[in-house]
């Protein structure tokens, strides 16, 4: 039997965009679908612990919202484009307490910082554009930039070095706390050095600073748009757009985040939104506010103490178990280990075997890489392992690596 033409369809693979090319599944987001597969250790994902969020600050917020008619009506409409005006006040004071002094003109409130991401390249970048990021860098940020297609540069591993330079880049993307997926932190130094590059090519810096509230080990570092103020004055000449988002200190799925950055950006910004999305949605926003507004604060060295004893487990079971040529970052907070195994070993081939023989999830390093990943990397997560499932997840792996190097 012949199909008539018109009875198939459409060829949709010849009529995908051209950057379509570069959309490509996130290992992490499919590693996500084994979550529920209790027989599993799970070292990989990096979800916060929904064991942990704040359920009944958040059942109480909602309750006295929705069971007050005037503020049900406005929490069940549309938002503004440019967020709830009581959660960006709230938030310029917020910023203020950073060293980022702001008005409800710098803020715009987004479906977490992801989709800040996203909204910012698509403000910056065309076609062919120089996008400097760090190496391995979060592969949330990577799949937002590849959307609109632009070439890949790293940031100098040592800002502060003679002859290193941003001079091309449209944008310079950077998480300066405990970052995904290394863990590690920027120093200050590190962070003044960034801004002088940036500052010296024109380069607006793009700051993740989803994890800087999870801080457990050592003093909080200014962020690089504090430091920028501090510069220039005003965090309109900073030249950083900072993302930021409730999603690792209440609740990932209320999806709320914010970018602070120049009133002028902020604008473009909010267009951008508001042909996205329209608006984040208001319930959200007012739940959230209700929460943090008090709660933030306790909520964050809440979890941050849980994380801590995590990470904690998982060091101490690396230094027990692993061979002496096998290395690994020690974050001073959020939620992630680098780990360098030995040299010549394949953690994509690693991270398969870990899973299949010995039930532990993790993530191969190269996923964070735009390019040239170095493949024997693995990143590791604490946050849904439990004390004693880090440390037996652990004395798997190294079992592993004794076994794959033969």
């Amino acid at each position: 039997m012949t199909l008539d033409k018109a009875a198939v369809g459409p060829d949709w693979d010849s009529l995908y965009a051209t950057r379509m090319k570069r959309v490509a599944p996130s290992e992490i987001r499919e590693r996500m679908r084994l979550i529920n597969q209790h027989s599993l250790i799970h070292l990989g994902g990096g979800l916060p612990d929904p064991a942990i969020f704040a359920y009944d600050l958040l059942a109480e917020a909602s309750a006295a919202i929705l069971g007050d008619p005037a503020r049900a009506r406005l929490a069940l409409q549309y938002a503004p484009s440019e967020g709830h005006l009581p959660l960006r006040e709230w938030l310029t004071g917020y910023m203020a307490s950073l060293g980022v002094p702001c008005g409800i003109e710098n803020i715009v409130i987004t479906n977490g910082s992801q989709q800040a991401l996203d909204l910012i390249g698509k403000m910056l970048l065309d076609p062919g554009d120089v996008a400097a990021v760090e190496m391995p860098s979060f592969i949330g940020a990577l799949r937002a930039f590849d959307a609109y297609q632009p070439q890949y540069i790293a940031i100098p591993e040592d800002t502060t070095a003679t002859g290193a330079t941003l001079a091309g880049a449209k944008l310079a993307y950077a998480g300066p706390d405990f970052r995904n997926p290394t863990g590690t932190t920027l120093t200050r130094a590190e962070r003044e050095g960034l801004l002088t590059l940036a500052a010296a090519a024109g380069t607006p810096i793009v700051e993740d600073s989803c994890y800087e509230k999870l801080r457990f080990v050592g003093e909080t570092i200014p962020s690089l748009l504090a430091l920028g103020v501090a510069r220039t004055g005003s965090i309109e000449n900073a030249g950083v757009l900072y993302t930021g988002t409730f999603s690792k200190t209440i609740a990932p799925s209320l999806r709320v985040g914010w970018v602070a950055g120049p009133a002028a950006a902020v604008r473009k910004l909010t267009l951008l939104k508001q042909a996205s999305d329209l608006a984040t949605s208001a319930l959200n926003q007012m739940v959230l506010l209700d929460v943090v507004r008090d709660h933030l604060d306790s909520e964050a060295v809440r979890m941050s103490a849980v994380y801590a004893e995590r990470c904690g487990s998982m060091l101490d079971a690396l230094a027990r178990h692993m061979p002496a040529d096998v290395s690994w970052t020690r974050p001073e907070g959020g939620l992630y280990v680098w780990v360098l195994l030995p040299e010549g070993m394949d953690g994509s081939r690693f991270a398969e075997r870990a899973l299949v023989e010995r039930g532990v999830s993790t993530i191969s390093g190269a996923a964070f890489y735009p390019s040239d990943p170095r493949k024997n990397t693995i990143r590791l997560s604490f946050s849904l392992a439990s004390v004693q499932d880090a440390a037996e997840g652990i004395r798997r792996i190294a079992e592993l690596v004794e076994e794959m190097r033969g």
